[in-house]
């Protein structure tokens, strides 16, 4: 994929305008305070009932919601992380999660990059310099230090996806690094959403605290031990693929 770096105009900020403008309607009329699991609790047997007689066009639209959310960057995301397992199951509910967040995460992505990063990479590059280096070097690494930041909890999801487009990184690399890095985390949410079943009706008061609880407490810590064990792993793998 290529792009313009010299299209006239305020055209290159329509995207971005298109992105801040659904993130002031998100947030002016309230959208985000839907994000709770006191949601589901009132509406999950209704959301099941509809998925159960409309399975194919019930993904679609939950796909579509979720990529809005991540655009939008609307706090709340894990509560919808939480209705796709709960709705779909660990399997369909995580990787549909996952796909709809790279669609979401490439839209902020591709926003930025038409409106800056394509002008503000061929600045650095004229003028050289560590900015420059630093452009260089996400050109040619692009995809290990990019899957590295996603599936460790370096920096704010947002953050990746706005740097990303500022510094012009490779296209493919930032979508192929942003579905493998968030895939494992979201399938271990949609497992916790998938288990949680008849709870939000026996536990009234249900919080995200509460489920550090036994029946779930090996689905949480798979997400503190993949935060650890991850750079370490991708380590030894590049390590490994260097000396072969």
């Amino acid at each position: 994929m290529t792009f313009d770096q010299h299209r006239p105009g305020l055209l290159r900020f329509v995207p971005l305008i298109l992105l801040v403008g659904l993130a002031g309607l998100a947030i002016a009329n309230g959208w985000h305070r839907h994000l709770s699991l006191e949601t589901l609790r009132v509406h999950g047997d209704a959301l099941r009932a509809m998925v159960a007689e409309h399975p194919v066009e019930s993904l679609i639209v939950y796909f579509i919601v979720y990529a809005l959310v991540t655009a939008s960057a609307m706090p709340g995301a894990v509560f919808v992380t939480l209705t796709g397992g709960y709705l779909f199951g660990t399997w369909i509910g995580g990787i549909t999660t996952t796909a709809a967040a790279t669609a979401g995460a490439m839209f902020i992505y591709l926003a930025l990059r038409t409106a800056l990063g394509d002008w503000l990479r061929a600045r650095f590059r004229d003028r050289g310099g560590w900015m420059n280096r630093m452009c260089e070097g996400m050109e040619r690494d692009a995809f290990w230090y990019l899957l590295t930041v996603r599936i460790t909890p370096m920096a704010p999801f947002i953050l990746i996806n706005i740097v990303a487009g500022l510094v012009a990184a490779p296209v493919r690399a930032y979508a192929g690094a942003t579905f493998l890095g968030v895939l494992p985390a979201f399938l271990i949410y949609s497992s916790i959403g998938a288990g949680l079943g008849d709870l939000l009706h026996t536990e009234p008061t249900l919080e995200l605290t509460d489920l550090i609880e036994p029946r779930f407490i090996w689905a949480m810590a798979g997400v503190g031990l993949l935060s650890l064990a991850a750079p370490v792993a991708l380590h030894w793998f590049r390590r490994g693929r260097g000396a072969a």
